[in-house]
């Protein structure tokens, strides 16, 4: 049976629905939500509430998932410094807004990893980042140690596979004898491609078959909705996710990188002076 992979929706509901019609069409019989179903796009909610109206799915934990939980909960594993700082205006919203749907607390349940099992195959691991942190990066770029490190399973044997999102770009390497593989962002590309991208998975005679997609939509709608619902008007990052689903490009984590080398307040002049060093990079 194929199986749909895919992550970072990012309350994207448009690119939610191309992939699904897409991943239909393809034949998955199952779909495994990969964590950050939730925040940055206006459509947390409708996304989250589509993908629970479904009998198909299966889900694991990502961080924005539980960002949005320890945000409501002024949870104390989170600086105390940005619950009054507006940056984190859009955050907040997409917090109230699951809040008052009944749906913040759905994601608790939620486990950090899968485990797919086929007689012959290779075992395989699925988690948002890593089975250690849901913030950790697996990638094509991570070092074999590591990779040797993460794919001991528990029982004591090894994952020949390990599948991973949350870098909102598709890898799909061998590194030290092991199957690296990442899903690429449904909702929220950094590829410079807007395509909405997912990965289906199939068990066959010769082994695991690794099938990237990338499914084009109308981002007219979406980026509509980012004023309309008034998700826009609640602080800069809405606008730096917006700008992210527009270019297809990772800008809110080089920014705020940016930020933090040279202790800069995070506004709308910072911002635009950090647009203005990506331009002086980009080629006339």
């Amino acid at each position: 049976m194929r199986v749909a992979i895919l992550a970072d929706i990012h309350g994207n509901a448009d690119a939610l629905a191309a992939v699904l019609r897409d991943a239909r069409a393809q034949g998955a019989g199952r779909l495994i939500v990969n964590g950050d179903v939730v925040n940055r796009g206006p459509d947390s909610v409708q996304v989250l509430q589509t993908l629970l109206d479904r009998d198909d799915v299966t889900f694991t934990l990502g961080n924005h998932d539980d960002l949005l939980r320890l945000w409501q909960a002024r949870s104390d594993v989170l600086p105390p410094e940005w619950f009054p700082d507006p940056f984190w205006g859009a955050t907040a919203w997409s917090a109230d807004q699951l809040d008052a749907a009944g749906l913040l607390h759905v994601p608790a349940d939620w486990p950090m990893t899968l485990t797919l099992r086929e007689p012959g195959l290779p075992l395989v691991q699925v988690a948002h980042g890593t089975a250690d942190h849901y913030r950790e990066s697996l990638s094509d770029r991570t070092p074999a140690e590591r990779v040797q490190a993460l794919r001991r399973a528990p029982d004591g044997g090894e994952y020949g596979m390990l599948i991973a999102s949350h870098i909102h770009r598709p890898v799909n390497a061998v590194i030290d004898g092991t199957w690296v593989v990442n899903t690429g962002s449904v909702g929220s590309p950094a590829t410079g491609d807007p395509r909405a991208q997912y990965l289906l998975l199939e068990p066959t005679a010769h082994g695991w078959q690794v099938t990237p997609r990338a499914v084009l939509y109308d981002r007219s709608g979406v980026l509509g909705r980012f004023a309309s619902s008034g998700l826009l008007g609640m602080g800069l990052s809405a606008e730096i996710f917006r700008q992210e689903v527009i270019t297809a490009r990772s800008l809110y984590t080089p920014y705020w990188a940016w930020t933090e080398q040279d202790a800069l307040p995070r506004t709308q002049a910072t911002w635009d002076a950090f647009l203005s060093t990506l331009d002086a990079r980009t080629p006339g």
